[in-house]
């Protein structure tokens, strides 16, 4: 069992690095802009940029990947007319569903305690393990080799807080948060330095040019940034389930909840899942 002042210090650098990722909920959220199932058109928010799940191709004007199948899927079994998708960011996605700009989520978006106080999910129709990357000319093999380094994360999404854990439990670090800048975008731990940045192309691109050591992600978006160049250390910070996220008690969560558990029951999740891998 770790001592009373190492619990300590995790506390307080989780308590840091949820408010930097945007975990921590809030209340008043409406739903009288939503559709009920079976009504016209299904807004959907999603991912534009993560080859494999939610990906614009700009010259087309459509999406492609697992979750536009299953959001076209699911919508098809709801009774709706048409699909309408909306790109969502992780910073924005949250007051995009919850202000009623869209009707659901099929972006990424993990099962997580924090946002079930918010919303509401399906079952997880993908698991993912969130991993960390480097350039091979770092010769980093190791995640010991990264004490003193710096750490990079996307803001807005669970990895910051679940790499502190991940990173305590492991004996890397006390977790004790030595400074954070005023909008909690960079924090110096004992042993490491943590930066947040606004997209995963700006994570990667950083990685790139040496202003952070390790770039950590799902391993779903990791593939869209891989090269010859980068490696995956053999270290997991955390496993992620994905679900499709309605607005709190919405007339949509439940028919939501059933479609997708239909679809993963009659096998339509598992063969979309081949088609995209």
């Amino acid at each position: 069992m770790a001592a009373k002042g190492g619990r300590v210090a995790l506390v307080a650098a989780l308590a840091l690095v949820c408010a930097l990722a945007g975990l921590v909920g809030c209340a008043g959220a409406s739903d009288g802009n939503l559709v009920t199932a079976g009504e016209g058109t299904l807004r959907v928010g999603v991912r534009s940029d993560v080859v494999g799940f939610g990906y614009l191709n700009e010259t087309t004007g459509k999406y492609y990947g697992l979750e536009i199948d299953i959001a076209e899927e699911m919508a098809s079994r709801l009774g709706f007319s048409d699909v309408e998708f909306a790109t969502v960011l992780p910073e924005t996605r949250k007051d995009m569903l919850m202000n009623g700009e869209i009707d659901c989520l099929v972006a990424c978006y993990s099962i997580a305690e924090s946002r079930q106080k918010n919303f509401d999910f399906s079952a997880a129709y993908y698991a993912d393990d969130s991993v960390i990357v480097v350039e091979n000319s770092s010769l980093v093999d190791d995640v010991e080799d990264l004490k003193g380094l710096t750490f990079g994360t996307m803001a807005g999404s669970n990895t910051a807080p679940q790499l502190v854990i991940k990173l305590t439990e492991s004996g890397f670090t006390s977790g004790e948060a030595l400074s954070a800048s005023e909008d909690n975008s960079d924090v110096q731990f004992d042993t490491f330095h943590l930066v947040q940045m606004a997209s995963y192309q700006e994570l990667a691109q950083a990685l790139e040019e040496g202003r952070i050591d390790a770039a950590c992600m799902d391993g779903s978006i990791a593939k869209t940034y891989m090269s010859s160049d980068r490696s995956i250390l053999d270290f997991t910070i955390d496993t992620q389930e994905y679900g499709v996220a309605t607005q709190k008690d919405s007339a949509l969560s439940q028919p939501v909840a059933e479609a997708v558990q239909g679809m993963l029951d009659d096998g339509t999740i598992a063969r979309l899942t081949d088609k995209w891998n």
